[in-house]
């Protein structure tokens, strides 16, 4: 098999359920219930490695039987179970990889229409539903933070909180700019047209996280959260717009009804973004981050998805493509994650 510290992970869990016996370890609820959360984790991912382990000696078993016997049953269930277990140890393969701080958090992913009108918020809106048809295969739950959307149709920005294990792990690999091709339906002439959206990523941190910030730094906006209109509409300036004034970041949350929410909310995000720049620049410190925020640049697109003259969406990162581009924008995108999470390991092992 592969390179897994089985030994070091059974260690882990026996830590963690150590902790569970401990008198006042449901004091803090919070923090008992991400202890439980991590020692599932470490458990699914042993018992994993446990089944494709029973696999591949279930496998050395029928190549000795299919040595001895010629039945045409046997190799049949041979090609079966080495199928099975081959994508049983590439799937886990993938998991192992998503080692990083934050990848086991929630994601916060934005979509931002770029210049072109209605033809790029239509195209920042596709983009919107599959990511969600993408978490609901994931069974990842998704709340929308923020949404900016158009009278004549499509949105201009949306930021969505995707809840589940691993979230950011995966997510993470969609960060860039995404080209759309195709025969615009906004075009009586019928002519072609690319659009353009920038598609941002970064982990919601836990309550605990702490980072330095001066407030004097900080720029606070309320407004009147907009939306898709009807009752879940705020009447009140609830809405909240937060700045980074020494990097021009800009948040905004309008989830909630109450201020002091979507000011928490925004402020977690706030966090987030800041400890990514952080960690991209090699800075000691929060305050060491001067310049306008510009990670996600119009100049070269990671993915481009071609409806017109033929059906393509390729990685320009991995050369990951499909020409089945319905299923991609159903919410079919693992392989251009998983092919980007082992593009992004092997990059690490040459440093």
């Amino acid at each position: 098999m592969f390179l897994f510290d089985t030994d070091s992970l059974r260690k882990k869990v026996e830590e963690l359920e150590a902790k569970t016996f401990e008198p006042d370890f449901w004091n803090d609820t919070e923090k008992a219930q991400k202890i439980v959360q991590e020692t599932n984790i470490l458990k699914d991912k042993l018992i994993e490695y446990e089944d494709i382990s029973d696999n591949i000696e279930d496998l050395e078993v029928m190549i000795e039987l299919a040595s001895e016997c010629e039945e045409e049953s046997i190799y049949e269930d041979l090609k079966l179970t080495t199928n099975s277990t081959e994508n049983k140890l590439n799937n886990f393969k993938i998991k192992i990889l998503l080692s990083g701080e934050y990848d086991k958090n929630n994601a916060i992913l934005s979509i931002h229409a770029g210049t072109g009108g209605l033809e790029a918020q239509d195209w920042a809106e596709m983009l919107l539903r599959m990511y969600k048809r993408w978490s609901e295969t994931k069974k990842y739950s998704v709340q929308i933070l923020d949404i900016l959307s158009d009278t004549e149709g499509g949105i201009k920005s949306v930021t969505l909180l995707i809840k589940g294990i691993n979230a950011y792990g995966y997510l993470k690999a969609e960060k860039g700019v995404h080209r759309l091709v195709r025969i615009s339906p906004f075009d009586s002439s019928g002519r072609r047209h690319t659009s353009f959206a920038s598609v941002d990523v970064f982990p919601e941190l836990d309550e605990d996280a702490e980072i330095d910030i001066n407030p004097s730094d900080l720029k606070i906006d309320t407004y009147r959260s907009g939306g898709a209109g009807g009752q879940h509409v705020n009447t009140t300036d609830s809405a909240i717009r937060i700045t980074h004034i020494p990097t021009g970041i800009v948040v905004q949350c309008q989830n909630e009804r109450s201020q002091h929410s979507n000011k928490a909310t925004a402020m977690r995000m706030l966090m987030a973004k800041l400890i990514e720049l952080k960690q991209l620049e090699k800075k000691e410190k929060i305050d060491d981050l001067q310049g306008q925020y510009n990670q996600i640049g119009w100049g070269s697109q990671i993915r481009s998805y071609v409806f017109h003259p033929y059906s393509l969406v390729k990685d320009h990162r991995t050369n990951a493509e499909t020409g089945n581009i319905d299923n991609v924008m159903d919410g079919s995108i693992d392989i251009f994650i998983n092919e980007y999470l082992k593009y992004k390991s092997m990059k690490n092992d040459e440093k």
